[in-house]
């Protein structure tokens, strides 16, 4: 897992990858910023990934959670690794 990576949840429905870049871009160099959307509808699922290229910038841009964008209160973490779970594939029935 990246240690220069943060999640960001509670978006505005709104939001774009370009424009979480920009919300966060005061913080420092960002090698990558996404909004995660639905698959089949294309909308935002409300929450995304930022990149820092510098640990350190990470780490001021936590001071983010909590505070209002477009009238929500966001939430902002550092990125845990994902968990394998017991999901199990989908299987269609015959």
């Amino acid at each position: 897992m990246d240690n220069s990576k943060i999640f960001v949840c509670s978006l505005p429905w709104s939001i774009t990858s370009d424009s979480l870049r920009e919300l966060f871009s005061v913080y420092g160099e960002i090698t990558e910023a996404i909004v995660i959307s639905d698959r089949d509808t294309g909308r935002s699922k409300g929450f995304g990934f930022v990149t820092f290229a510098q640990e350190a910038d990470m780490q001021k841009a936590l001071e983010m959670d909590g505070k209002e964008v477009e009238g929500r209160s966001i939430v902002v973490n550092k990125a845990q690794p994902k968990t394998g779970g017991d999901r199990k594939p989908f299987r269609r029935q015959r």
